[in-house]
């Protein structure tokens, strides 16, 4: 059945917002042309827009022609703003944007759990109002319209609310509640912090040319995220990825329902790769894991299909390339990154035996640290054990994934209600 007139504008208008969403300001004949509609359809879906308050005139397009210029339209970008975080154990780090995701402020604070959880609340509360106000959505003349919280744990696909999970803060599920108190007229949501890392992988990252991939979190824990089809899968009671409770060979014990250290986590988890750095004699009492397997990886060969790649060169603080003074690298660095990639193939054998994905990007703050070094061998390690072709990919954006992918979901979330058809 053919679309009625009402269905149609609005589906010409979602349209149109979308490209210039992700066009940038457009002129009339431009939209034109990127959307096959006629001429008198598009002046008409710009005046609408514009007089909902949605587009309005930012500029000229300069083209050299006989007449005036054409009128560039563009999102109005104040329209709503937006507030992301990224909540961790002991830190939150928050940053706001407007309605085009242009960052306009951020910041990030320490939380002391041991303070009890009504101050912890308190203060990540506060970094959000602090960094509303820095942004100019504070106030009648701007606020909040949606926050996106990434947050470790399970959430409850039914509600929508983090699940009480054993060994995860209490004050994280407080949270949502203080800041939808705090913000009122605000649309507050939380998602697994996995989950948004690997949404901004594929919008922004290391996956961008992939419908169909798993990200596999490597940080102070360890988790997965399923992507199939473009959709992101969360399973039945919103578990889906969590690998730190997979039980491995190499482990003391077996996991148990509440508690992951006899599982996948305890050969992948930050602090075991801090300990296996050790035992090949590398690292000091305040080396974290990410500068760890980042320094072993600058050192190391980098080993491609069937060879060595020797081009990677200890480069030290200066910017001075050591090679060329007779540097030679330090064995244990590539001997740490065999051991550490035999462990991470065993869950991504795993995974792969299950979904064949196809590709695997290793994020968190782990797996950019390892880029190419440790990618590479995860994938011969891969293509030994299992029949199914899998790259194996270092993610781009690290720790930063989590914020970005809160960043995008508020964003969709706000344009699905900005820009829907006022009579739906």
């Amino acid at each position: 059945m053919p679309a009625s007139p009402s269905t149609a504008r609005a589906i010409n208008d979602r349209l149109a917002l979308s490209l210039l969403q992700q066009e940038g300001p457009l002129t009339a004949g431009q939209l034109k042309q990127l959307t096959g509609l006629s001429r008198p359809t598009v002046a008409d879906l710009v005046e609408r827009l514009t007089a909902s308050g949605l587009i309005t005139v930012v500029g000229e397009s300069g083209e050299q022609r006989r007449g005036p210029n054409a009128r560039l339209y563009g999102i109005v970008a104040d329209r709503a703003y937006l507030a992301a975080l990224d909540v961790r154990t002991e830190s939150v780090s928050v940053l706001v944007s407007d309605l085009v995701g242009r960052v306009l402020a951020e910041g990030s604070a320490p939380v002391v759990p041991e303070e009890g959880e009504a101050a912890a609340v308190e203060q990540a509360v506060e970094l959000v109002e602090r960094a509303a106000k820095e942004a100019g959505a504070s106030g009648d003349a701007g606020r909040l319209h949606t926050v996106g919280i990434g947050a470790p744990g399970l959430v409850d696909p039914a509600t929508g609310e983090l699940r009480d999970s054993a060994g995860l803060p209490a004050w994280h599920r407080r949270l949502v509640a203080a800041l939808q108190e705090r913000f009122p007229q605000a649309r507050v949501g939380v998602e697994n912090e996995t989950n948004l890392a690997a949404l901004a992988e594929q919008r922004e990252g290391a996956a961008q040319d992939r419908d169909t991939f798993v990200l596999l979190w490597l940080g102070n824990s360890c988790g997965a995220a399923v992507v199939l089809d473009g959709s992101l899968r969360r399973g039945a009671s919103g578990g889906t990825g969590e690998i730190g409770f997979l039980p491995v060979p190499g482990t003391a014990g077996l996991p148990t329902a509440t508690d992951c250290s006899g599982g996948y986590h305890s050969l992948v988890g930050a602090a075991a790769i801090v300990e296996l750095a050790r035992e090949f004699g590398l690292g000091s009492g305040g080396s974290t894991a990410a500068n760890l397997v980042a320094e072993a990886a600058m050192d190391a060969p980098h080993r491609g299909a069937g060879r060595i790649d020797m081009r990677l060169r200890r480069v030290d603080a200066t910017g001075h390339d050591g090679a060329a003074e007779g540097y030679r690298p330090n064995p244990a660095h590539a001997r740490f990154l065999d051991a550490l990639a035999d462990r991470i193939a065993l869950g991504v054998a795993a995974v792969v035996a299950v979904l064949d994905p196809g590709c695997v990007v290793l994020g968190g703050e782990i797996g950019p640290a390892g880029g190419a070094a440790l990618a590479t061998r995860v994938e011969a390690r891969l293509r030994r054990m299992s029949p199914l072709a899998t790259e194996v990919r270092a993610g781009t954006l690290g720790g930063a994934a989590v914020l970005r992918g809160a960043l995008l979901t508020a964003r969709e979330r706000a344009q699905d209600e900005l820009f829907a058809a006022p009579d739906r």
